[in-house]
């Protein structure tokens, strides 16, 4: 496996001509981000060695390099789910390629249905702490020592000096930012409202697909992670929901609150 981390790197730092600095993951309608990449190399997720490809709307499934916010950037425009049939070291294994480019912040986003009942559709939250409801860690299996240890602490996975700077840049720019716990589980069934109301026992406030195994492989190799959700769609205290929710739905919520989420990441990798 770690050969075939090199050799990706390797192809990818070829193409590029340049080591990124800073990693991002998109989410679902979020790849707006990689648009305000300037002197972007696109490299499609099929023509990259070992890679796999994304199958989700939404997702799409490229690799973009360039220049933001005063440094050398690499962005997922699209990422592996658990729920396509993906097993663990395949949906991280992009993350782990970065490690090999010299990533040292990870930048990740997603869309979330927010289980906070004081969260309004089209929040944004940043992800102080996870629940990893997969049924896998990503990490079982033989531990790479030269990635990092066996056993890694997990008491900061998201960066507290990342926070705060985001916190600060939203404060300036009159942008209101929720800050919760986020938990990643299996889909792609979205929740049913029993689901709902256990994960907002558990003390969740945004529940994903995604996010969770990218920051704990990050996490255990020593990358600075910054997390932050879109809330898409609100969790109803009622047995039977008024309405329905479509993946549809959720990326136009996405879609519209994206520029703001843009802004934010754009100025905190300035900061870095």
């Amino acid at each position: 496996m770690i050969e075939k981390f090199k050799n990706t790197a390797d192809f990818i730092v070829q193409k590029a001509g340049f080591n990124p600095e800073v990693g991002i993951i998109l989410g679902s309608g979020l790849g707006g981000l990689a648009d305000k990449i300037e002197n972007p190399i696109a490299l499609e997720y099929k023509d990259i060695p070992n890679f796999p490809a994304s199958t989700v709307e939404g997702h799409d499934g490229k690799l973009i390099l360039g220049d933001l916010g005063g440094k050398k950037v690499v962005a997922m425009k699209g990422r592996f789910h658990f729920y396509e049939g993906y097993p663990m070291e395949t949906v991280t294994f992009p993350v782990r390629v970065f490690k090999f480019l010299g990533i040292k912040h990870l930048l990740v986003s997603n869309a979330a249905g927010g289980l906070n009942l004081n969260f309004r559709v089209g929040d944004l939250m940043i992800i102080r702490d996870h629940i990893n409801f997969f049924p896998r860690n990503p990490l079982i299996g033989r531990n790479y020592d030269e990635l990092g240890p066996r056993f890694p602490d997990m008491s900061k996975t998201y960066n507290p000096e990342m926070i705060a700077s985001v916190e600060k840049i939203a404060e300036e720019n009159d942008i209101n930012l929720q800050n919760g716990v986020y938990i990643g589980s299996t889909g792609p069934t979205l929740e049913t409202p029993a689901e709902y109301k256990m994960f907002r026992m558990y003390g969740a406030d945004a529940t994903g697909m995604s996010t969770v195994p990218e920051v704990i492989v990050a996490h255990h190799m020593g990358i600075k992670c910054f997390g932050m959700s879109i809330i898409t769609n609100i969790s109803t205290e009622a047995e039977v929901p008024e309405e329905e929710t479509t993946h549809d739905e959720v990326q136009n919520v996405a879609g519209d609150t994206e520029p703001k989420m843009t802004m934010l990441f754009t100025k905190l990798i300035t900061s870095l």
